[in-house]
């Protein structure tokens, strides 16, 4: 992959054949509190003590995850979706002024169901950093970081329905319930406008 010339954030692929393919590359961000730093495997040493706690999987399911299956998570992810039409856009959130991570985000960006691109959001804060607004803050931050992506037109996110404080986050990041669910998920969503 190289970046494509004139275009921050964005790549051309450059498979044999010439085949061209867009994708949304994911960039450092910063915040007023927080820096997001794309992910890399060497991260998975500080995250699993960051995610170590079971509570973070009451909504999602699964356990923590340790050291070596995170390296072998962040390997996947750093790799890219197989499907060149879909871009995985992964982020560490680092509390600046602490120097620690304090959680992930995410953004896969793949073809509307209409026209433009799609991209549906996540985040996961560890629970020693939980109430502080740091989920509200990255979400936001990856939300405006979209708006500046070509051709992305909405922004959506998959919520639990009993899970208040990701709602709360959604919230704050300008999506709203759409009333469709998803496996027992409530979808939200943003239209962006262009």
């Amino acid at each position: 992959m190289s970046t494509a010339p004139g275009t921050p954030g964005r790549a051309q692929d450059d498979t044999p054949g010439g085949a061209y393919a867009d994708t949304v590359v994911a960039e450092p961000l910063a915040t007023a509190h927080l820096t997001l730093e794309p992910l890399r495997v060497e991260h998975a040493e500080e995250m699993a003590s960051v995610l170590a706690d079971p509570a973070l999987h009451t909504f999602i399911g699964g356990a923590p995850a340790d050291v070596d299956a995170l390296r072998a998570r962040y390997t996947r992810q750093t790799a890219g979706s197989p499907d060149p039409r879909t871009s995985w856009c992964n982020w560490v959130i680092r509390v600046t002024d602490e120097g620690r991570l304090a959680g992930t985000a995410q953004a896969t960006v793949r073809p509307a169901s209409g026209s433009g691109l799609a991209a549906e959001i996540a985040w996961v804060v560890g629970t020693p950093w939980q109430g502080r607004g740091i989920a509200s803050e990255a979400a936001r931050a990856l939300v405006e970081w979209l708006r500046g992506r070509p051709g992305v037109t909405s922004v959506l996110a998959h919520i639990h329905p009993d899970h208040g404080a990701s709602a709360a986050v959604a919230r704050a990041a300008g999506l709203a319930p759409t009333g469709e669910w998803h496996d027992g998920e409530v979808k939200w969503l943003l239209p962006l406008d262009r």
